[in-house]
């Protein structure tokens, strides 16, 4: 089987660091992986190998033979209505996601990708990272609608990662959470991992990782507030784990402790969360880009039932 020659430009933020971190980080291979190639000779710039405790600079171009990917199916390309192109150009795309397409191929996930559905409509993607995410610089929930950047260029996928890791492109969410919350202006600083008994959940745990979600109350209305929520990290499940933990799940998510009989009063068969808006200055032009997204039909038609006369 043939190997991938790739060469890679080195983003400023991860200049200064040891090779095997930085490439780590910007493959998305493990740190074993990355040293095998560098022992093997496999990591060069200008035709010299690079020794494991060398440093990169910004700028500088590092060619990788990368390692085969044995087993690797092809992604499924399939066509997916209602997936929306906010924005495109030759470095990135923007879409709409709908619900019930999940952001890459997965274990167990049969259904469409978000990159399956752009390979599918002639999109190039960027080949950065695992195989089964290239291009993917932040995720969204099969169950959540909205925003979601692509990479289309490895630049733009370096840069981009790079500036998810800094908090420099903010994410704004809107939320339906149960009950009225109280402070109707906070943060919420709990550190998140895997469910201790449940795997397929996640939870606020002692030695989780560090997940901050900022929030402020839009409305109250009888029984759930319409919560603007702004992700300083970006763990999975992060909105539906924080908020469940204070008491306060989403409308509609029944895996977090949702009352089901409030869902079904509005009409709700996934999470209330939508990804409305991204904030960020372009990976390579460096223009400031503000990005929004309606709701979509399901969330437009529950709010249209928030009244006395339907909830319990």
């Amino acid at each position: 089987m043939s190997r991938e020659q790739r060469t890679l430009i080195v983003p400023e933020g991860v200049a200064g660091e040891r090779i095997d971190s930085a490439l780590t980080r910007v493959l998305g291979l493990s740190r074993t992986s990355i040293v095998k190639l560098i022992d093997d000779g496999d990591i060069s710039t200008d035709g010299r190998a690079l020794g494991k405790s060398e440093r990169v600079t910004a700028g500088q171009m590092i060619d990788v033979l990368m390692p085969e990917q044995k087993n690797q199916d092809p992604i499924p390309l399939t066509p997916l209505e209602g997936l929306t192109v906010v924005y495109n150009d030759d470095e990135i795309v923007v879409v709409d996601k709908p619900i019930g397409c999940a952001a890459h191929p997965a274990p167990g996930w049969t259904g469409p990708t978000v990159i399956g559905a752009l390979m599918a409509a002639g999109y190039t993607i960027s080949t950065s990272g695992p195989a089964e995410r290239a291009g993917i610089v932040h995720r969204l929930d099969a169950g959540t609608s909205g925003l979601m950047i692509v990479a289309k260029t490895d630049w733009a996928y370096l840069t981009l990662k790079e500036m998810f890791r800094t908090h420099e492109i903010v994410k704004i969410y809107h939320a339906l959470v149960q009950g009225h919350m109280d402070p109707a202006e906070g943060t919420i600083d709990a550190p998140i991992d895997r469910h201790p008994v449940q795997d397929h959940r996640f939870a606020v745990v002692a030695e989780g990782k560090e997940s901050i979600t900022h929030y402020q109350v839009l409305e109250y209305y009888r029984s759930v507030s319409m919560v603007k929520v702004e992700l300083e990290t970006g763990r999975t499940h992060q909105i539906r784990v924080h908020f469940s933990a204070l008491g306060h799940p989403l409308v509609g998510d029944t895996a977090y402790g949702a009352d089901p009989v409030l869902g079904k009063s509005l009409a709700m068969r996934r999470p209330w969360l939508h990804a409305l808006e991204l904030r960020f200055n372009h990976p390579v032009s460096g223009e400031a880009m503000v990005l929004s997204a309606p709701y979509p039909a399901d969330l437009e038609a529950s709010l249209a039932l928030l009244s006395d006369a339907v909830l319990p």
